[in-house]
């Protein structure tokens, strides 16, 4: 069900980025909507994992520098029938992790130096198995292409901005511009809110999915549920630092970095006392 939502979700944002542009533009605009869209998506499955690891200084690590993360990751991804996912650590106090990467066989592990030091062995399964599933079910890919498409639409909305400043939008016959009317000036108000929550509304969908797939792949949610109490606590207390807006969906909390307002409302994971709630219901039979 959380799938068939987040498709419908994500066929929305397309079919906003390209209806904006209509608005906007014209026939002209809907089609450079569709073209834009389909180039954003296809630079975010190439190279959002490596922007990903670069933005956070996650740094590559051998299994003789992390010898416990290897041990619960060869594990869980072996019961997965998943490969093996490239691991790396982050040189941060506050703990935290992400997935990153466009298919299984591509993708990446990064787990912060505090999580290292602070989980037990039940929570730190139960952390890389809510990124493992992450991975298994393509999120990562799925929320990369979310906010690439909600960052295009912004974009388009502030070049119409523009474009209206210095004369109009579009270009052609009167039928061909519609650029410049009531419905371009609802659009560029409108579009980029609307993207916004859609993104929003994908990425805590693919959350609760992926810590009910990690608690399922454990066998039990319990180490999930004390890693998320343990996570909310010292993320307040930590902050994180260097945290690029574009890749704070990934973590498996929301960084906290100070200084945020209605973070809540604006955030891309459920709040966390609601996930926990759902995983203490959740009933895992043998």
């Amino acid at each position: 069900m959380r799938a068939l939502k987040t498709g419908l979700l994500l066929t929305s944002l397309t079919l906003l980025l390209v209806l904006g542009g209509d608005a906007l533009a014209g026939s002209q605009g809907m089609t450079f909507g569709l073209i834009l869209a389909v180039g954003m998506n296809g630079f975010a499955y190439f190279f959002s994992d490596k922007i990903a690891l670069k933005s956070s200084g996650a740094q590559p690590v051998t299994r003789e520098q992390a010898p416990r993360l290897y041990a619960v990751m060869e594990r869980l991804a072996a019961k997965g029938n998943l490969p093996m996912p490239k691991l790396y650590v982050i040189p941060q106090a506050a703990p935290n992790a992400f997935a990153t990467g466009r298919n299984p066989k591509h993708a990446s592990v990064a787990a912060t130096e505090g999580l290292l030091e602070l989980m037990n062995d039940d929570e730190l399964e139960g952390v890389i198995a809510h990124e493992l599933s992450h991975v298994r079910n393509y999120d990562i890919l799925t929320t990369s292409i979310a906010a690439t498409l909600a960052g295009a639409i912004t974009w388009i909305a502030s070049m119409a901005r523009w474009g209206m400043i210095f004369g109009g939008l579009g270009g052609g016959s009167r039928d061909e511009r519609r650029g410049g009317g009531i419905s371009a000036l609802v659009m560029m108000l409108v579009a980029p809110i609307a993207a916004m929550m859609i993104q929003l509304g994908i990425s805590r969908q693919r959350e609760y999915a992926a810590d009910a797939a990690g608690a399922r792949l454990v066998g039990h949610p319990y180490g999930l549920i004390s890693a998320l109490e343990k996570l909310g606590a010292y993320n307040r207390r930590i902050p994180m630092t260097n945290v690029s807006p574009t890749t704070s969906s990934l973590y498996i909390v929301m960084p906290w970095s100070g200084g945020q307002v209605l973070a809540g409302m604006f955030s891309t994971h459920p709040p966390l006392s609601d996930r926990i709630a759902v995983l203490r219901q959740m009933t895992i039979t043998p």
